[in-house]
């Protein structure tokens, strides 16, 4: 397929020559073959040409959970790419939250294949322990050679710290890459809500800051003493990002992440016992969310994800206690950032995260492969069901102030806009 793109402001902070310029972009059979002033539609020529058309290199999601296998009335592997192509991501990481989990070479195939040829291109995790149990190493290295990108026991505390330890020397033997999730399950509990003014007013039992901070200062001793790969995924609290910085000023090979709801809203939400409000780490405190975008600015946070779970209305209109963890997030993820951060900065969050997965830095540059994301950065409003396309619609953003509006993708010679 051939597509012309008209007019697209490129937002390519990296490339001082096309930043915020304003070009044709040329594709042909999945390759860009001209950039320029202006290109006129050859035959057989897909033209695109939308309203303030804005472009960049396709956006990467580092943490995705859909349904199947297991729960595919949350969302399906083909529909949950579907939503991230629309929602402007090129490449997503998914989580290993599937039923069962996958924890051989076999169920990361089979997870890759089910993503195949779409315009989202699907990486897969696999769990870092035999069915996520947390009890014997999974098969790490047979699944790094099917294709996993990270080894992850979804939303679950590594107890054992020799098991961590283990897991991170062996692992340096084919450089893979080992999550660790940020919360001591002991003295979380049956904890619902961040522990502070608001759990003890609205009676709901809470999990201390402490049960993230010191998960993650365990974690990093024991890094500092193996060496090795670590990521820790959604970190919530103030305390955190000082803890990960100094252990990137030690020089550990550390890196974390944040989930976009945690930027935005705070416990403040759970006035009404709004169950899209429950979440794992749980929505924090103004100070936090302060020190996390914070974080972001001066490059101690690693990567923002969107941590989308869909969860069926089943399993959330209940009782606030009873209520599944999770909510969507890739619909709401770029007008979420550019409402906060704005569109230069936006964009450089969106598109990191690559070379940490061991996947392809792509450019927009003539010969490259075309792997674009197409957006309005200046569209302005409120967040609604209409704009939900997931089969769940669990998401805690409904009612929240957005900025930019995104069209689409071009990737793997698709177009999706």
């Amino acid at each position: 397929m051939n597509i012309l793109l008209k007019a697209a402001r490129i937002v390519c902070p990296d490339n001082k020559e096309l930043h915020l310029k304003k070009r044709d972009i040329l594709i042909k059979k999945g390759t860009i073959e001209k950039i320029a002033a202006t290109i006129d539609a050859p035959s057989n020529t897909k033209l695109v040409d939308l309203k303030n058309l804005h472009i960049s290199l396709g956006w990467l999601d580092t943490g995705v959970s859909f349904g199947e296998p297991g729960h595919e009335e949350r969302e399906t592997i083909a529909h949950g790419l579907y939503v991230a192509a629309k929602s402007g991501f090129t490449d997503i990481i998914l989580y290993s939250s599937t039923e069962p989990v996958p924890d051989t070479s076999s169920d990361v195939v089979f997870l890759k294949e089910r993503g195949h040829g779409k315009p989202t291109r699907l990486y897969p995790m696999g769990t870092l322990t035999k069915k996520g149990e947390g009890k014997d190493l999974a098969e790490l290295f047979d699944m790094k050679n099917a294709g996993a990108v990270a080894f992850y026991d979804f939303k679950k505390q590594v107890a054992n710290p020799n098991l961590l330890k283990i897991a991170l020397q062996y692992a340096q033997n084919f450089d893979g890459l080992v999550f660790s999730f940020p919360q001591d399950g002991n003295i979380k509990g049956v904890g619902v809500a961040h522990e502070g003014i608001m759990s003890t007013t609205l009676g709901l039992k809470g999990i201390p800051s402490l049960a993230e901070e010191l998960q993650i200062a365990r974690d990093l001793f024991i890094l500092e003493y193996t060496g090795g790969k670590l990521h820790i995924p959604t970190i919530s609290t103030s305390e955190s990002v000082k803890l990960i910085a100094n252990a990137k000023k030690k020089g550990l090979d550390v890196t974390c992440s944040v989930a976009i709801h945690n930027l935005v809203h705070t416990d403040e939400m759970l006035s009404d016992f709004d169950t899209n409000f429950k979440v794992s780490p749980p929505l924090r405190t103004k100070q936090d969310v302060k020190a996390l975008i914070k974080g972001i600015k001066d490059g101690t946070i690693d990567y923002v994800t969107s941590d989308h779970i869909p969860i069926d209305v089943e399993e959330k209109r209940v009782e606030f206690d009873n209520a599944a963890d999770g909510s969507l997030g890739l619909e709401s993820a770029f007008g979420a950032l550019n409402h906060i951060f704005g569109l230069e900065e936006t964009i450089s969050i969106l598109t990191k995260g690559h070379s940490r997965f061991g996947l392809q830095n792509l450019v927009i540059k003539e010969g490259e492969k075309a792997c674009i994301t197409l957006f309005d950065p200046e569209v302005e409003y409120s967040f609604g069901v209409d704009h939900i396309l997931s089969t769940s619609k669990n998401s805690m953003f409904l009612g929240a102030p957005m900025k930019g509006k995104v069209y689409g993708v071009i990737n793997n010679d698709h177009i999706l806009i």
